[in-house]
């Protein structure tokens, strides 16, 4: 019994792999927005009600692959920190982090495209798609933790109309860090991503060549903002 079951999982791992396959083609093709089940069902030689008992809905398979997405480039960004020795000068393993999070979104423009382009209309990302959306920003926060128990951070001082936010931001993500560090930090993951779809969307198109070495330098940047010590 247990070898006939473990035989239907992979079966339906199988499927589900194939399933998820077919709708990242699509999606390449016409973006998120055209995503179909029944023309996934087409392509795999599925009827629709047969791929329905893997993803009831449009949304559900939608779903799956962006958790997938913000599975895949988390596990970047942990991979590049996890390599980089402890003993790296704080804004070295920061800058490895943002450049593992650019590999990967370069290499796979339409997986990023549907995590941090423009929202798929009529779906709304279900509370599955938080933890996975969180690896990137956790993985920039470890390097920011370990920072500061090596030598106190030194962020900008903030706004006092920002102090309250800072403070909540920081009692929600980092509590044993400075608010203004927290608030600093939330900027800078934000930047980067910014810096990121600028480079992926086109709009640096005839604007800067370079570009590595002018990704580097600006989240060399954002980590300095964030208070982080420079080079030694």
């Amino acid at each position: 019994m247990t070898t006939i079951r473990g035989a239907r999982e992979r079966a339906r791992a199988e499927v589900t792999a194939a399933i998820k396959e077919a709708a990242g083609r699509q999606i390449a093709a016409e973006g998120a927005t055209g995503l179909s089940l029944r023309a996934v069902a087409r392509e795999l030689g599925m009827v629709s009600s047969a791929l329905y008992r893997y993803f009831p809905s449009r949304d559900d398979l939608l779903t799956a692959l962006i958790v997938d997405a913000y599975d895949a480039i988390g596990a970047a960004a942990e991979a590049a920190l996890a390599a980089t020795p402890a003993d790296t000068a704080p804004v070295d393993r920061w800058t490895a982090v943002c450049t593992a999070v650019r590999a990967w979104a370069l290499a796979h423009p339409h997986e990023y495209a549907l995590i941090y382009g423009s929202p798929v209309p009529g779906y709304t990302a279900p509370g599955d798609t938080i933890g996975p959306a969180a690896r990137v920003g956790l993985a920039m926060i470890t390097v920011v933790r370990d920072a500061a128990a090596l030598a106190p951070l030194t962020p900008p001082p903030l706004d006092p109309a920002l102090t309250d936010e800072a403070e909540r931001l920081a009692a929600g993500l980092a509590p044993d860090l400075p608010p203004a560090a927290v608030a600093a930090m939330v900027a800078a993951w934000a930047e980067m991503f910014g810096l990121l779809s600028f480079e992926l969307f086109g709009q640096f198109h005839r604007v800067v060549e370079d570009r590595d070495a002018f990704f580097a330098q600006a989240v060399a940047r954002l980590a300095y903002g964030v208070g982080l010590p420079p080079r030694t």
